[in-house]
């Protein structure tokens, strides 16, 4: 039997063999559709300048664009390569499914300038002005399509149109899948990129500074990622005060998301935008997914939360910062239509801001782990790092830089949370919430306030934990001498014995600008004394350990007054140092003896003599 099935194989060997020759040499020539004479390798490559571009930035090289890409669609897919150089494209550019239009960038500059060589692929970007709802510049019009290594430039952008003149998105996708944005600048785009209903589209490396918002994503579906994103005034010298740079820090939007199921964005950045990250009410519903590494510096709103799913969102690992040279950014605001909860954790928050988180979703969760709270209250009015007005929040282990109000609970939260976090000079909560608010294992005050201490101590303002006893004052100064600036109505919040009447010496600086016939020191509406270098009042005796009194004085404005100054507080007095004396001391100080003073700020009890009156 093994004799007769010999033959059939030496046959089945043989056609086997023949099978296999013929199969190579079919991948080795390719199928007959792809010989192309603008592509003789058939290696689904085409190059604009084969089809007429010359990118010499003064001939419209829309029409060579565009029949490079239909050639590629028609084909099937591949790749357009565009070669370095300037071209003019005066219309709009649509990208057929499985194509990609390919500049030589493999990681997007970090600057542009009209006038530069040119040192890679540039697209000039001239049709739309003023047309917000034309059509896009470059549209990802198939599945598959993408950018990748290219600058595009608006050249007919002017700083001095402000508002700035609007344009159509500078790269659209919609109703298209798995479309890419690769390695890409975009300089001065009125909108930068719009994917709507493009599930699993891919955002990477892509730079510029987009006017009134750089990336929108609504109606995807199924998971969209978003990497290594920067947004920066590359082509801009970034001023706050400048008319231009000023509306986009107020009324633009770096990162925006609608609908979108699980999105993911991982590293990336955004520098003066009105707001950073922005999860916007949509009919087809809110965000959720996955934020890491993701930062914003000068925003009045690092992120803005109007509406998210219910599942919410993760931010981890966030850096935000507030608008320069301001005193009302909040750098996260959750809103009171948003009903899913916000999870923060690992974020850090420094520069000027107002508060740092803004709580004020009736139905919304908050969570707050591991945070690190530099600065707030920069405008000097006893704002809180966190103000809690509605809603459910934790917060716990995380630290707060400096003293002040660390947590404000209005009347209207569901339930708060507040343990396991430090503060200097002790965490600071002022609760409205009664038993809804829990507080526990927080670091507490280190002073040790014994009925001697109270009865005669010094504060030295612009010293350490100096904080805990002012509001709506400013941040220390740097000086010879410390002190800090007051507002037109800063506080003292005095340490006191209950029942003890008071005589209160406080010392400053007072410009004469600040100064005003009602200017003083007041008790309640009670006026005390006027301004002077040296002020002392006598305070009544109350039945609460606290005595409570206002500076008043007539505000001003430094970069009003002085042609060189950039400072646009409203200031008062420069506030330099406290001292209380309860009543039982008085006979001692009128007697010519000098009590030793409690140092309020430390804790110790230095050899320290009262000032002259």
């Amino acid at each position: 039997m093994w004799m007769s099935l010999k033959p059939f194989r030496l046959v089945l060997a043989i056609v086997t063999a023949f099978v296999a020759s013929a199969a190579v040499r079919s991948v080795a020539e390719g199928p007959a559709k792809l010989e192309n004479p603008r592509t003789p390798s058939g290696d689904y490559r085409w190059n604009v300048r084969a089809f007429g571009a010359k990118g010499d930035a003064a001939a419209d090289d829309t029409g060579a664009f565009q029949a490079a890409l239909d050639e590629a669609g028609k084909t099937g897919g591949g790749i357009v390569e565009v070669p370095a150089g300037k071209y003019r494209i005066g219309g709009t550019l649509r990208i057929p499914a499985h194509v990609t239009l390919q500049g030589v960038f493999r990681t997007p500059p970090t600057s542009f300038r009209r006038d530069a060589a040119v040192a890679g692929t540039v697209l000039l970007a001239y049709a739309g002005r003023g047309e917000p709802d034309g059509p896009p510049f470059i549209q990802l019009a198939g599945d598959n399509s993408s950018v990748a290594g290219l600058v595009m430039y608006y050249p007919e952008w002017r700083r001095e149109d402000v508002p700035p003149i609007p344009y159509p998105p500078c790269i659209l996708a919609q109703n298209v899948e798995n479309v890419a944005i690769q390695d890409c600048l975009l300089v001065n785009p009125y909108e930068g990129i719009r994917l709507i209903l493009a599930p699993r589209h891919l955002v990477r490396n892509v730079g510029g500074y987009p006017i009134w918002r750089g990336l929108y994503v609504d109606e995807c579906y199924d998971i969209g990622r978003v990497e290594n994103v920067h947004y920066w005034p590359f082509s801009v010298n970034y001023r706050p005060d400048d008319p231009y740079c000023l509306w986009i820090n107020t009324q633009g939007t770096a990162f925006e998301f609608a609908r979108t199921d699980w999105q993911y964005v991982f590293n990336t950045f955004c520098f003066g935008y009105g707001v950073g990250y922005k999860f916007s009410a949509d009919k087809h519903g809110g965000a959720n997914g996955n934020f890491l590494g993701i930062g914003a510096d000068c925003c009045t709103r690092a992120v803005l939360v109007d509406s998210i799913q219910p599942w919410g969102v993760l931010i981890t690992n966030g850096e935000f910062v507030g608008r320069w040279q301001s005193q009302d950014s909040v750098t996260i605001e959750m809103g009171p239509q948003a009903r899913g909860k916000v999870s923060l954790a690992n974020c850090s928050f420094w520069g000027p801001i107002e508060r740092c988180i803004w709580m004020r979703a009736p139905e919304g969760w908050l969570s707050v782990d591991n945070c690190h709270f530099s600065d707030f209250d920069v405008g000097g009015q006893g704002s809180p790092a966190l103000q809690l007005d509605a809603g459910r929040t934790i917060l716990q282990g995380s630290s707060f830089a400096r003293p002040g109000l660390h947590v404000r609970i209005g009347p209207e939260v569901v339930s708060a949370i507040v343990m396991g976090n430090q503060a200097e000079g002790g965490l600071r909560v002022e609760n409205a919430a009664g038993r809804r608010t829990q507080l526990g294992l927080n670091e507490q005050d280190p002073i040790e306030w014994t009925p001697e201490a109270l009865a005669a101590y010094r504060i030295q303002i612009g010293v350490a934990y100096d904080g805990r006893y002012l509001e709506r004052c400013y941040g220390p100064e740097k000086a010879d001498q410390p002190f800090r600036w007051t507002g037109e109505r800063s506080l003292l919040r005095l340490p006191a014995l209950p029942g003890k009447r008071y005589r209160l010496i406080v010392t400053a600086n007072v410009p004469p600008q600040a100064q005003s016939e009602s200017a003083g020191l007041y008790w309640g509406d009670r006026r005390l004394g006027a301004l002077a270098p040296v002020m002392t009042a006598e305070l009544p005796a109350e039945d609460s350990t606290e005595r409570r009194v206002e500076i008043r004085c007539r505000g001003w404005i430094p970069r009003e007054r002085y042609p060189n100054s950039q400072d646009s507080r409203t200031l008062g007095v420069q506030l330099q140092g406290i001292v209380m004396l309860a009543e039982d001391v008085w006979p001692q100080v009128d007697s010519g003896k000098n009590p030793r003073l409690f140092d309020a700020n430390s804790g110790k009890w230095p050899a320290q003599e009262a000032p002259a009156q």
